[in-house]
């Protein structure tokens, strides 16, 4: 079946991830529900809750057909991708093989645990000398904490006994727990510029000027010019001016004139840029001292590092996509609003002067550290710990292993589901149908949203004019997905699926949900039937990494160079990237970017072209056999000339800059400045390589420099040539993702043991692919063995 992925519409590829708790006690006021299926990956380990049992297990005997065991449908890229990569049926028609020891998920086993009194952070000690001094304790009675070798403090976990069964939700999570709050976002300070209104200055108070400083700081930006975001940006604010008599009556917006403070913005930004070195290192100090106190916490005697800790500033929403509330009032969140959660005989952090906490609770089965409801869209945030801690790489774990654990189970399930294709009932029929889709195509399940909420959907939730019959069995679907991201997509189906859409359509009409008899809740529990805690989610990452698997094995080749193997990588990443609709917007600056490359490349062929006229004057038979023979034919003169200008010019900055390093070396000394006139005689080396290379510019061969020999010349020419094809496929990888947002499906959807597997049995650096932050991340992943596969 042929898939067209058409990108309508730019959108962020972060997804929510901070905002999901891992325990909700009646201590503080619930969240609004939400279906698991639809966040980004940060459910903690704690939500995974203990289900009965399924009694049906899957017999041994159990075989399925080729397709059964396509995790995905059968489908091509878009041509206009011009992608070399294998269409996905191509590479996921196998079939899957589990061995016993891949299919056991692992959990870390808990134990009762005995209260132990904690003592208060030391905050007056800056931080390396408080984790000299603290004697990290074990993090479980009886058991010894694993340590590094880099870090003494770091606590590695998944070395310690692991059992198969999830925790439930309101199993304990820590004995002691110590941290400092969370740090608030400065007062606002009034800079006194006067904004216009008809043509006239303004005096606004604090407050007005503050959030008219807001909508001035995105005059020019898509923001600033959406009508929506306009719309409720004004609305606020007048409420806002309302509050003090003082302020002038202000009735309609195109009357407004923001550009003073805007201009005072720009002003401060062009500042900023001219800050000195030395300036600017204060600043970063400053930041990090203020920023210390907040950013460890101590779990059961471990250091462990606070992921948000500040609080957000006040602004105006901005929202994905769409968003109806665009522009809206975020208003300065106070420490009357926020909840603590601490060990009980932990020390209460101070709140700032003249406030108080809202309340501190001592939840032993949740792990955020603070929470607060914020005011726009009512939401309840939470700051947990980062993501290098041991309970989000415990949850990570669990997730991946869950995915893993489908394996298992994925034949039966799709027997079921193609039986059910053709149930009487209509609820059973609609179900099949949805759960086709899902992991066929790999769709969100969905939630149904409130007016005032962007108009998203999920499989569930698909509208009659959200999918469009075409002929051959053919399904075209166009909807806005998760943080409004367009999935426009034409999909060949199982004429069954066509049938059963067609006859959902007749029977609900236009607006209204295909599947009318379905919800995400009662889809989620048919599933959790199959295997304990299988969701739709669990769907999308296992057919993410099952994917990622088999393309990255299949078009990694082992003869290629490191350069053709991250091509490689990136290719298989993309192929998730796709199926999972991870969409950016192609950037601003691309085309500028890729002409930079291919300047590159030419300055590469340059130099090459040079060292090939000095082999030529070693030895003259190079120039008519051999693999130097080839001259460089995409080299102009036009460009040599403009390049060694270039070259020229680069000198002579490096040898001004050179001086005046000398100078300022001269100063601190306390000795006098070298004159202008001995930089005169130094720009003139820059003068004689002018003059050399137009010499050389003309010559057919150029006398070697040096000691070089034939081995030497030809083995600088073969690195050459290695940079090239780098450089070449630097170039490939960036036009074929410019509109395809790699991160996401990297960060949450793709095992990343795969990615270490690779990197081992390829000899690749892990850190060609993995940045600092997932390296840390997922320190976990490093313990498997070299065969390992998903």
């Amino acid at each position: 079946m042929a898939v067209g992925i058409k990108i309508v519409k730019p959108s962020h590829e972060s997804s929510d991830e901070d905002d999901i708790p891992l325990s909700q006690r009646n201590l503080i006021k619930k969240p609004a529900n939400h279906d698991s299926s639809d966040d980004e990956d940060d459910v903690p380990l704690s939500q995974k809750v203990e289900r009965k049992k399924r009694v049906v297990e899957v017999k041994a005997e159990q075989v399925s057909s080729e397709e059964d065991n396509v995790p995905l449908a059968k489908r091509n890229l878009d041509k206009d991708r011009k992608s070399k990569v294998p269409a996905i049926a191509k590479a996921i028609k196998r079939e899957i093989k589990s061995d016993s020891e891949d299919e056991i998920p692992l959990a870390q086993k808990k134990k009762a645990l005995k209260k132990t009194k904690s003592e208060p952070m030391d905050v007056d000690k800056p931080s390396r000398k408080r984790q000299a001094d603290t004697k990290a304790t074990p993090a479980k009675p009886g058991k010894k904490v694993k340590k590094d070798a880099d870090d003494p403090n770091f606590y590695k976990w998944w070395e310690e006994e692991q059992n198969t069964e999830i925790e439930s939700d309101d199993s304990v999570k820590w004995t002691t727990l110590q941290h400092n709050g969370v740090m608030f976002p400065s007062e606002y300070v009034p800079h006194g510029v006067k904004m216009k209104y008809d043509g006239q200055p303004i005096t606004l108070s604090p407050e007005a000027e503050e959030v008219a400083s807001f909508f001035a700081a995105l005059l020019e930006t898509e923001h600033g010019q959406n009508p929506v975001f306009q719309k409720n940006f004004f609305n606020d604010w007048q409420e806002v001016l309302k509050q003090d008599p003082s302020n002038p009556k202000i009735k309609e917006f195109s009357k407004c004139d923001f550009r003073p403070i805007w201009s005072k913005f720009e002003h401060d930004k062009e500042n900023k840029k001219a800050m000195t070195k030395d300036e600017k290192l204060r600043a970063k100090e400053e930041k990090l001292k203020s920023e210390e106190p907040y950013l460890y916490a101590l779990v059961d005697g471990r250091k462990e590092k606070v992921g948000n800790f500040r609080i957000e500033p006040p602004g105006l929403f901005r929202g994905r996509g769409s968003h109806p509330k665009t522009g809206k009032l975020k208003r300065r969140v106070q420490p009357e609003q926020v909840t603590l959660n601490l060990g009980v005989d932990a020390k209460i952090p101070e709140p700032p002067k003249g406030h108080k906490w809202a309340s501190v609770v001592h939840d032993q089965t949740a792990t955020w550290l603070a929470t607060w409801k914020e005011n726009v869209n009512g939401s309840i945030k939470y700051v947990f710990l980062a993501a290098t801690s041991t309970w989000k790489g415990q949850s990570d774990m669990q997730k991946f292993e869950k995915a893993r654990e489908l394996k298992k189970h994925v034949v039966r399930i799709r027997n079921d589901y193609n039986r059910d294709l053709k149930d009487k009932l209509s609820e059973v029929r609609q179900r099949a149908t949805a759960m086709y889709l899902i992991d066929r195509l790999a769709l969100r399940a969905g939630n149904e949203k409130g007016e005032d909420e962007a108009d998203t959907v999920g499989c569930c939730s698909l509208r009659y004019e959200h999918i469009t019959l075409e002929p051959n069995y053919t399904l075209h679907f166009d909807f806005l997905g998760k943080d409004s991201i367009r999935y426009e997509n034409s999909v060949e189906v199982e004429p069954q699926v066509y049938k059963n859409i067609k006859i959902f359509k007749k029977q609900v009409g236009e607006g209204q949900m295909i599947f009318d008899r379905l919800t995400t809740t009662g889809l989620n529990k048919h599933l959790n039937s199959y295997m304990k805690g299988l969701s739709a989610k669990v769907f999308r990452t296992y057919n993410a990494s099952i994917t990622f698997q088999q393309q990255v094995d299949e078009l990694t080749k082992p003869n290629d160079t490191v350069a053709d193997k991250l091509l490689s990588y990136n290719r298989a990443n993309r192929q998730v990237a796709v199926l999972c609709n991870h969409q950016k917007s192609a950037s601003k600056t691309h085309e500028q970017m890729i002409s930079k490359i291919g300047d590159r490349i030419k300055a590469f062929k340059y130099q090459r072209m040079k060292l090939r006229k000095q082999l030529y004057a070693l030895d003259p038979k190079q120039k008519k056999k051999g693999e130097f023979a080839e001259p460089e034919s995409d080299l102009e003169d036009e460009w040599i000339v403009e390049h060694e200008a270039n070259l020229v010019e680069k000198e002579k900055e490096k040898i001004k800059s050179r001086f005046e390093k000398q100078n300022d070396k001269l100063i601190e000394e306390k000795q006098p400045r070298m004159p202008q006139s001995e930089l005169k005689e130094k720009l003139k080396a820059a003068d004689e390589l002018h003059d050399r290379l137009k010499k050389e510019r003309k010559l057919d061969k150029i006398e070697p420099k040096g000691n070089m020999t034939v081995e030497k010349l030809a083995n600088a020419i073969r690195k050459i040539d290695e940079r090239i094809a780098a450089t070449k496929n630097q170039a490939t990888d960036k036009e074929e993702n410019k509109e395809i947002a790699l991160g996401t499906s990297k960060l949450n959807y793709i095992d990343p043991r795969i990615t270490v597997a690779w990197c081992r049995k390829h000899d690749v650096p892990q850190e060609k692919v993995f940045s600092k932050t997932l390296l840390e991340k997922f320190r976990w992943a490093q313990t498997i063995p070299d065969d390992w596969k998903f």
